[in-house]
């Protein structure tokens, strides 16, 4: 890579800048075989940046290929700037996940406010109008002054990007390992509505038309960006810090009116986030897409800066930008929509027939290549695998309880990866445009109101990674699972998923055997859940100094419900009966309670009955749409009686729990994990044990809530105040303030 202080470099290509441009000795030959010639600078540029791995995907391509992408419902899979899935009325919903993370890292607040802003754009770009935000955060020990510095820059990012956007910020998850230390993992995703019938798509057409830019000026930040992103840490992160973008969520608002304005007229033909690489990957993608070709005049590029080159311009980052190609006779038409927004506008090329790639700058011919070979044509490698050594199963009555039901859950409710996250999330407006339904920590997902309509949207972000870190392949099904379970939890009818597939160094084979094998676990859970893959994003290299993240298949949801007054939360009333939906054996291995109280963090994860997950969802979703769960929580880290206590917190009522089975040892029955389980409150317990065993479904009742205190199984008593206190304290405590 070159000097990130300085991006413009002078030498002349060459094979050591081609590597420094993170280009292989192999890909420098390949690049001169194709060209037949020493590329200019900016050719150089632009091959580097689309065979990067962050834009081309060619290490993880061969793998992608085995997920389901296909249902009656999915309108556009994958390839697309985001996953298109019919909703009913004519609507349609428009997702999909991103990764930030290096520039997270780098330079905390603006890595995070631009992947917000990326991801918005990759689903206004389609026609829709944004309504909601998500994100899956990740970050190292929080015992590290470095941690607590992450976190404070990541989660203002979030919240002032969208907040200022004005899109509701709706729900998410965060983790914390030492693992993520000095490269946390920020995971944005956004969901948007449009017209089943006014999709906008990417792929160019009609030989002539006119090539347009508009939004903000281009400027140098975020050069080499993709490149950086595909790529290890080491050394001095300063040094890359002109790598990371700078966002402007207000002018972000203004494109995004802008351009539905536009789209409620018949003036597009193709339309492209300038994103990853900028003005190189949006022009390279749309001819690509179309079968055309292209021709840039740079002179006419909007610019921030004086004196910018050709290499800077085609490789700027610079954010809320987007490409349009437009028919001819509404080019107008679309000036003066942008001017009455105040954004620039400039047309910058034409689409040619000769499948090629033309920049011109000055007068001169800076880049002329085949499109083919930067596209679709781009290298792919099928990396070699190792397998990950299976872990033993741990025996529950060998593991020491220390601590007791009171003690244990007292430690686990407050421990990093259960705290309550109103810290985090009181600083996201999560409220703005009055759809919302079910905001932060009051349900399983998140429920947004489909304006005009009765019915909503649930959406989630879920992925366990110290399982998948023991067992990848178990640990991709778990969290597609879980992913299914959530939006069941709230009544919704489950309907495709997104993934971020974040992973280490993939030249390693232990990290492409991980990658392999979450690639096959997922394919499982998606086909037996009928829940496809419709748009998603990979970021590999999440190494520092060496040193790999754990494996991380983060994965987004989608479903709808129907009666949006039916969708429920987790929050209990006085005097219902808690039924438990599901086996319990009392699974310990990669448990949080294993980890916190036993001190370890060993043993194969709960293995994911696919069968089980549908026939057990199926049963509570039939529940919820018929009226008699008041309340549902999916059982998750932490294990029933952390359910218990979420759920008691939220409504602010106690509980009185009755013993478990005798077979199974205390603390395994309360804390361990096994997986497709529920807990439903309802009026009555017996009916529901009844109904579900009439199902082929297990279920017991375990106790009833009321009261101010949660009294537990072996008598000991916790007051509402002291679990209170517990569960939200540790976000104040690490970050100075309340």
């Amino acid at each position: 890579m070159p000097d990130e202080a300085s991006p413009r470099p002078a030498r002349v290509p060459d094979e050591a800048l081609a590597r420094e441009f993170g280009l292989s000795a192999e890909e420098w030959l390949r690049v001169l075989g194709i060209m037949g010639r020493t590329p200019t600078l900016t050719e150089l540029g632009i091959f580097s940046v689309m065979w990067s791995e962050h834009c081309s995907y060619k290490s993880s391509r061969v793998w992608l290929k085995q997920l389901p992408t296909k249902a009656p419902w999915v309108i556009h899979g994958p390839g697309e700037n985001a996953g298109v899935v019919d909703i009913g009325d004519g609507l349609a919903a428009v997702f999909k996940m991103e990764s930030h993370n290096h520039p997270s890292f780098i330079e905390p607040y603006q890595g995070a406010a631009t992947g917000v802003g990326g991801i918005l754009r990759d689903v206004f770009t389609m026609g829709a109008r944004p309504v909601a935000n998500l994100n899956a955060l990740r970050f190292g020990d929080p015992s590290d002054p470095v941690t607590r510095r992450v976190i404070d820059g990541v989660v203002r990012g979030i919240g002032g990007y969208g907040n200022c956007v004005g899109v509701p910020t709706v729900g998410g998850e965060v983790n914390f390992h030492r693992a993520y230390n000095r490269n946390p993992l920020v995971n944005a995703m956004t969901v948007g509505i449009a017209k089943r019938d006014r999709i906008f798509l990417s792929a160019a057409a009609g030989v002539g038309n006119p090539v347009v830019y508009v939004g903000s000026k281009t400027g140098i930040d975020g050069i080499h960006g993709a490149t950086m992103a595909s790529a290890e840490f080491s050394g001095d992160v300063e040094a890359r810090r002109p790598t990371v973008q700078v966002g402007d969520p207000f002018t972000e608002k203004l494109l995004i009116e802008a351009c539905l304005e536009l789209m409620a007229t018949d003036a597009i033909i193709a339309i492209q986030d300038m994103g990853a690489a900028g003005l190189t990957s949006s022009s390279v993608e749309m001819a690509g897409r179309g079968g055309v070709g292209i021709e840039l005049d740079l002179d006419a590029v909007p610019q921030r800066e004086a004196g910018m080159s050709a290499y800077e311009m085609m490789l700027s980052e610079s954010q809320e930008r987007m490409l349009m190609v437009l028919r001819p006779d509404r080019a107008e038409l679309a000036r003066q929509i942008f001017a009455k927004w105040e954004l620039d506008f400039a047309v910058i090329g034409r689409l040619t027939n000769t499948g090629r790639i033309v920049v011109r700058h000055h007068g001169a011919t800076e880049a002329d290549i085949p499109l083919g070979p930067l596209a679709d044509q781009a290298p792919l490698y099928e990396r070699p695998t190792a397998t990950t050594p299976k872990l033993p199963y741990i025996e529950p009555a060998k593991v020491e309880d220390r601590y007791g039901l009171a003690g244990g859950l007292l430690r686990l409710i407050g421990c990093p990866d259960l705290a309550s996250r109103a810290w985090i999330y009181n600083q996201y407006d999560s409220t703005v445009g009055a759809q919302t339904i079910r905001r932060p920590g009051a349900a399983d997902a998140a429920v947004v109101r489909i304006e005009g309509t009765t019915r909503a949207l649930a959406l989630t972000t879920d992925c366990t990674p110290r399982y998948c870190a023991a067992d990848a392949e178990a640990g991709g099904a778990q969290a597609v699972a879980e992913a299914w379970r959530n939006l069941i939890a709230t009544g919704a009818r489950p309907l495709a998923i997104t993934d971020n597939m974040n992973f280490g160094n993939p030249e390693k084979p232990e990290v492409m055997g991980q990658f392999a094998a979450a690639i096959r676990g997922m394919s499982a859970a998606c086909r037996a859940l009928d829940f496809p893959v419709v748009s998603g994003n990979v970021s590999l290299y999440n190494e520092t100094d060496g040193r790999a993240i754990l494996p991380t298949p983060a994965i987004g949801g989608l479903g709808v419900i129907d009666d949006a007054a039916r969708s429920v939360g987790i929050a209990l009333r006085p005097w219902l009966d808690l039924v438990l939906i599901g086996t319990t054996k009392g699974w310990l291995g990669q448990s949080l309670w294993l980890r916190e109280i036993g001190g370890r963090e060993d043993g194969a994860p709960p293995p994911v009955d696919l069968d089980a997950e549908r026939k057990h969802g199926d049963f509570v979703r039939a529940q919820i749409t018929a009226g008699v769960v008041r309340a549902c929580h999916d059982l998750s880290d932490g294990g029933l009686l952390v359910a218990v206590a979420e759920m008691a917190l939220a409504g602010g009522v106690g509980v009185r729990l009755n013993a478990g089975p005798r077979e199974i040892p205390n603390h395994a029955f309360w804390f361990g994990e096994d997986q497709g389980r529920y807990l439903l409150a309802v009026g009555d317990g017996a009916e529901m044990v009844r109904l579900a065993e009439a199902a082929g479904v297990p279920a017991m009742r375990i106790g009833i809530s009321g009261g101010r205190d949660l009294t537990l199984p072996d008598r000991g008593t916790i007051s509402m105040n002291a679990l209170r206190t517990a569960y939200e304290s540790f976000f104040p405590d690490l970050m100075g303030r309340s």
